[in-house]
């Protein structure tokens, strides 16, 4: 239950045998408890994942235990996007690398506790096609094409627990993210208001680190609805899915923005990791592929569900690619330039 929180299990159990709200909002006893749901707040702005504890003795484990019930509340009582995106991914990461080490039939019962359809036979582990579909963590990398799975009547077969694993990881991100903000009072905020300031001013330390720089050169007025919104999107914080990251990297190369600057840029989202992101951005760019990635047609770009608002320029029939889009805006502004100029 300690390393599960999320699970009803853990939820009765604290209803049957845990502290009232008031005695751990302020009892002495459980300030240890409070400490360690700030940390654990805080480990997911800053970290990514939650810090892996000792849970030797039954104290150990009821502390770890009610420290995700506090954390949830602080998270609750900042409600801030941001930090209830990288929180809720960070419980995930934490318990799906935990999920793929137990048992698989463990983790069915987890992942059916998550809402997945799963079934279980002759050992081989299956879950409903919309579930797959719905909790794919990386739908464009070959291993988890929908087009390149073992699909037997509606059911998609995972080759291995850790599969099963990950697809319960998304899951529980996607749950959490759902339940968060929960209602929080003005007893509840005066009785952690140290805590919620220290966690707001971390988060806006963390949101000035990684701000984004004005485009320079390019102007957004000449960018395609698509590629402002996506843009939006990572500013506002959000995980663009890997659809909307390879075209929105590729489109800002091809129009002169360096490796750096994207990099910049996609430094907001809650999952950044900086490594991965400068792999993935040099990979696009051909610094490593060797290869320089155009992003995808508009054709291409509404199948992938990255489409947005297309207004009276998208429509025009000869309209068939974002660069076309950003070229035809891009010389009507230089001829706008030159008029001005002249006047």
């Amino acid at each position: 239950m300690a390393n599960y929180p999320f699970l009803k299990e853990s939820v009765d159990y604290l209803r049957e045998n845990g502290p009232s709200l008031d005695e751990l909002l302020y009892d002495i006893a459980y300030e240890r408890t409070r400490g360690l749901g700030k940390e654990r707040v805080l480990e997911a702005l800053e970290k990514g994942k939650i810090d892996e504890h000792s849970l030797i003795s039954d104290a150990d484990q009821l502390v770890e235990l009610l420290s995700y019930i506090i954390a949830r509340i602080l998270v609750s009582c900042i409600n801030d996007p941001y930090l209830t995106r990288r929180y809720a991914l960070s419980e995930a990461k934490t318990a799906g690398n935990r999920l793929s080490s137990e048992d698989i039939d463990f983790i069915a019962l987890v992942a059916s506790e998550l809402g997945l359809e799963v079934d279980m036979e002759d050992g081989v582990c299956k879950i409903h096609f919309i579930h797959f579909i719905k909790n794919n963590p990386q739908r464009r990398s070959k291993p988890w094409k929908f087009v390149d799975q073992d699909l037997r009547n509606g059911y998609v077969v995972l080759k291995d627990k850790v599969r099963l694993a990950r697809v319960s990881q998304q899951a529980l991100q996607f749950k959490i993210e759902s339940e968060l903000p929960t209602p929080v009072n003005d007893q509840i905020l005066n009785s952690l208001d140290n805590y919620i300031k220290e966690i707001k001013t971390s988060v806006e330390e963390k949101k000035n680190t990684f701000k984004p720089q004005d485009l320079g050169k390019i102007r957004v007025t000449k960018l395609p609805p698509c590629m402002r919104t996506l843009i939006a999107k990572v500013q506002a914080g959000e995980n663009l899915p890997h659809s909307g990251r390879f075209a929105l990297t590729a489109f800002l190369h091809s129009i002169g923005m360096s490796s750096d600057e994207v990099m910049q840029l996609f430094a907001s989202s809650p999952d950044f990791d900086e490594s991965k992101t400068r792999y993935q951005i040099e990979h696009i760019t051909g610094k490593i592929s060797g290869t320089e990635y155009t992003p995808p047609e508009c054709s291409t770009m509404k199948s992938y569900g990255i489409c947005f608002g297309e207004d009276g320029l998208c429509k025009k029939e000869w309209m068939t690619h974002p660069l076309k889009y950003y070229r035809v805006k891009d010389k009507g502004a230089k001829k706008a330039g030159k008029k001005d100029h002249k006047e």
